[in-house]
C-alpha cells in the first residue's frame, strides 16, 4: 500500500525525524505528511488554510498523534476528528513519550485506535514502528467511509 498517506502530528524535530528514518528503516515508502501542531494537522485533514487546494477526499491511511503538541493538544485533535463525519472513522495512533494511565484513559476515551509509547532506545523504536506499519498499513481495513475516492 505504497500509496497509502500517513499523517505525522509531531512538534518535536528529533522525533519527526528518528519516526522518519524508523519508518524508512522498515521500507516503508507511504508519502508521510508531517504537521507540526495540531491546529496544522487538522488544517490538513479539513483542507483549510495552506490546504485550501487539497483534494479533502485523499484522507490517510493512519494518523500518528502526538499528544503534547502547540496550538492545540492531541486530545483536542482528537476530540475534532471524532466529532466531525469525515474523520470520525479514521484510524488514530497516540503515538507519544507519556506513560500516564490517565493520558492512555482519555486517549482511547476520545476514540484513539491504539495507544503506543514511544520506546528511548532507537532499536526498540524502530521495532516498533515497524509493527506500526505492518499493522496499520498492510493488515488493517479501513472504514469504507473513510476510503480514498
Amino acid at each position: 500500500m505504497e500509496d497509502a498517506v500517513i499523517l505525522l502530528v509531531e512538534d518535536n524535530p528529533d522525533d519527526e525525524v528518528l519516526t522518519l528514518r524508523a519508518l524508512k528503516k522498515n521500507n516503508i515508502r507511504n508519502d508521510v505528511i508531517v504537521a507540526h501542531d495540531g491546529m496544522e494537522a487538522l488544517d490538513y485533514l479539513f483542507g483549510r488554510g495552506k490546504f485550501a487546494e487539497r483534494d479533502t477526499r485523499m484522507m490517510p491511511q493512519v494518523i500518528l498523534l502526538d499528544l503534547k503538541l502547540p496550538k492545540l493538544d492531541g486530545f483536542d485533535v482528537l476530540r475534532a476528528l471524532r466529532s466531525d463525519e469525515r474523520t470520525k472513522l479514521l484510524p488514530v495512533v497516540i503515538l507519544t513519550s507519556s506513560n500516564e494511565e490517565q493520558d492512555r484513559a482519555n486517549g482511547y476515551g476520545l476514540g484513539a485506535n491504539s495507544y503506543v509509547r514511544k520506546p528511548v532506545e532507537f532499536g526498540a523504536f524502530i521495532e516498533a514502528v515497524k509493527q506500526l506499519g505492518l499493522y496499520w498499513l498492510i493488515l488493517n481495513q479501513i472504514a469504507p467511509v473513510a476510503r480514498r475516492k
